[in-house]
Formats: C-alpha cells, sequence, structure tokens
C-alpha cells in the first residue's frame, strides 16, 4: 500500500522541459558554451521556482 504515493506524476516531466527551454533559450543569446550553461542554469531555477510558486498558490486555493 505504501508504493501507491511513488506513482509517476505528469508533474515531474516540468523538470526536463524547464531544462530544454533554459538550454534552448540561453543558446540563443550567447555562443560560448560556458556562458551559455551559466545563463541556462538561472533560466531554468527561476522557471522551476515561478512554476513551484504558481503551483502552491493552487494548491492552497482548494
Amino acid at each position: 500500500m505504501i508504493f501507491a504515493y511513488f506513482t509517476f506524476s505528469p508533474i515531474w516531466l516540468l523538470i526536463p522541459l524547464a531544462a530544454v527551454f533554459a538550454l534552448v533559450y540561453a543558446a540563443t543569446r550567447h555562443e560560448e558554451l560556458p556562458i551559455i550553461g551559466r545563463h541556462a542554469g538561472r533560466v531554468a531555477f527561476w522557471t522551476l521556482f515561478f512554476l513551484g510558486v504558481i503551483f502552491a498558490a493552487l494548491w492552497l486555493a482548494t
């Protein structure tokens, strides 16, 4: 019965989606690989942060 809590949730697909989005966005802005990596990390963090805030607000509103 404890394994019912470990089922797959589509919300976990947001992590790779945010990473790919951040890499593409950063690659369109910069040409050097280290700068692309740093920028992609920041964009992915802030994307997931704001999605988490929105998720928490909606979860608390219900």
